[in-house]
């Protein structure tokens, strides 16, 4: 998947998990949709790149020199959000962290309904990173259903 199918996905689950949790959907929105702007220049690091590579400072420089030349107040905003996102002391930071990890773990599902067989770790490691109710009961449903069922559904086959 690309970072933006990844941030696409967690803005819609973001926005669905605000909403369940009485918080406000477009902070959460603004949080999901520029959380990794910076993978789009320096790439997701895997664990062995991060052991040579500092990569929070990669990020945060990434993240700096991205929004460097917006206008004063839309920086702002958009460092505030980063760094609610970052210290996940709001309700909508948590959520919008809850929607990262969810979308990674529907991915997984997805990837384990083609046959990786290795995503069933990853599921069964990331689901106590989850916070809330609205997510941890989204990802109970998520974690049983075929992704594929809604595409087969689709299609029929007559003579």
């Amino acid at each position: 998947e690309s970072v933006a199918d990844h941030s696409f996905r967690c803005a819609v689950i973001g926005y669905v998990l605000a909403h369940t949790e009485g918080a406000d959907p477009y902070r959460v929105f603004l949080m999901t949709l520029f959380n990794d702007i910076h993978e789009s220049r320096i790439f997701d690091l895997h664990k062995m790149a991060q052991r040579y590579i500092d990569g929070k400072a990669a990020e945060n420089r990434s993240f700096s020199e991205q929004i460097g030349s917006l206008p004063k107040a839309m920086k702002a905003e958009l460092a505030g959000a980063r760094e609610e996102y970052n210290r996940q002391k709001t309700k909508e930071g948590v959520i919008a962290r809850d929607a990262d990890v969810l979308e990674c773990l529907i991915q997984a599902r997805e990837y384990q309904c083609y046959g990786f067989r290795e995503a069933v770790k990853f599921m069964k490691k990331a689901p106590r990173f989850l916070k809330t109710k609205s997510a941890k009961a989204l990802w109970k449903m998520a974690s049983v259903i075929d992704p594929n069922d809604w595409w087969f559904k689709l299609s029929t086959f007559t003579r």
